[in-house]
């Protein structure tokens, strides 16, 4: 009788609007859900450790491009944020948006979901639906989360509910936002289901329900290791195409007229974002588990890891030709350090590589980015931390040996940077794609 008192009044709390919901870790992924589940009229509380957030929204500013100060004004009375986690004992819904990075050893760290859960007991309520959305190896709801939840005394699936949906946002995306991306959901458990439903579609738009959270969990390391792999193909086929004298970039623009049986896939200093450089190492050290090779995803993280090191050898190539003296000494202008274009978003942004690479070799590296003016504190690369971008009018008087476009921002001003009279490396195909004099360009 227990299960189904909870399971009828947590269905009833949802299905009138009444749920109270946490968000968990309000980054790129939690603060567009917290503030579209408000908008779909719930009261929404969302947690954070990190105080300058907080600071951020206090002063009604948001820090993520998707979040605009119109959209927190819009639900000020539904919407409130704190670093106080005791307020999860009033929280009917709970949504688990916290990191899921790698360890040195390029193994899955846990320990934020870990803790998250931790916390939570001490203040879950009872009947109260908790998902995961941190993208992770399958099985991680079940043998992760669920037994860390378990630690209050109460037990899923009896006293509690517990579900995974893998977030899918897409920084930069003008197309699609959280509540337009169709939902891919698993509850543990039937019931656990069905609150699932009922929550996320009054949410989004469309809702795709599958069998169980290892399912779902799977759903997003399929995403985003067929991205790791397509993109690790057509850097290799750059590499190859180089060679023969062959641009890939005209190569791949041909082939995507194809109206069947092809998908183009564009090269790249490196990967980038929160998740392509990440979630195919999670499936592989699970797969380890179960005896299975996992030859084809490894050899494609091999190289794209190696991008970056090829992008400083075409440069220092370049350098070598035009002053006779390489990079030790140069003058760099790195232009764009976000990890895609029109975005602010910089993790594992491989212009932090490129920069590494550079200064290691003796270059003197500064950089332009619209969107980033100033570097922020990241998990890596702590060196370049508050390193502020060269102001755009500054550029022409600076005296760079040579350019390196890392990110192909369409506010930056590529005319100004070919009219430098530099070499010119890109490794986007800025240039030639915005249909300008490729004077002084070399791509990589």
């Amino acid at each position: 009788m227990m299960v189904a008192a909870h399971f009828d009044r947590q269905k009833d709390l949802i299905a009138s609007g009444r749920a109270r919901v946490g968000v968990i870790g309000l980054g790129y992924v939690g603060l567009p859900l917290a503030v579209t589940a408000a908008k779909a009229g719930f009261r929404v509380t969302g947690f954070d450790i990190d105080v300058s957030k907080i600071a951020e929204l206090d002063a009604g500013r948001s820090y993520i491009d998707a979040v605009s100060g119109d959209d927190l004004i819009a639900i000020a009375d539904r919407f409130d944020w704190t670093t106080d986690f005791a307020v999860l004992a009033d929280a009917d819904v709970i949504v688990i948006c916290v990191p899921t990075p790698l360890t040195r050893q390029r193994e899955p760290d846990l320990s934020f979901v870990d803790k998250t859960a931790r916390i939570i007991a001490k203040h879950l309520k009872p009947g109260a639906l908790v998902v995961l959305e941190s993208t992770t190896w399958p099985g991680t709801t079940r043998e992760v989360l669920t037994p860390a939840l378990e630690i209050s005394g109460l037990k899923s699936g009896v006293d509690f509910f517990v579900g995974f949906s893998p977030e899918r946002e897409d920084p930069g995306n003008t197309r699609y936002a959280t509540k337009t991306i169709p939902k891919v959901f698993a509850g543990d458990g039937d019931r656990a289901g069905i609150l699932m439903e009922a929550f996320y579609s009054a949410v989004v738009d469309e809702t795709v329900r599958v069998s169980d959270t290892a399912t779902a969990e799977a759903v997003k390391i399929t995403e985003n290791v067929f991205r790791a792999v397509n993109i690790a193909l057509v850097n290799e086929l750059k590499l190859i195409y180089d060679a023969m004298g062959i641009d890939v970039w005209e190569v791949v623009q041909a082939a995507a007229t194809k109206p069947f049986g092809y998908m183009p896939f564009y090269p790249g200093p490196g990967l980038g974002g929160h998740c392509i450089p990440i979630d195919p190492f999670y499936l592989t050290w699970r797969a380890r588990e179960f005896d299975v090779p996992t030859r084809f995803i490894e050899l494609a993280g091999e190289i794209n890891t190696a991008m970056p090191r090829h992008v400083i050898d075409r440069l220092r190539a370049v350098l070598d030709v035009a002053t006779g003296r390489g990079l030790n000494g140069a003058d760099i202008l790195l232009v764009g350090v976000a990890y895609k274009k029109n975005v602010s978003d910089m993790r594992e942004s491989p212009a932090m590589r490129l920069m590494q690479l550079l200064e290691e070799a003796g270059a003197r590296v500064q950089f332009l980015d619209p969107h980033v003016p100033e570097i922020p504190p990241m998990r890596e690369y702590g060196q370049f931390k508050a390193r502020r971008a060269i102001a755009p009018e500054a550029v022409s008087e600076a005296g760079f040996d040579a350019v390196l476009i890392a990110t192909d921002h369409d506010a930056t001003d590529y005319g100004a940077l070919l009219a430098l009279g530099c070499p010119v490396v890109d490794t986007r195909n800025a240039i030639e794609g915005r249909g300008l004099l490729m004077q002084y360009v070399t791509k990589a």
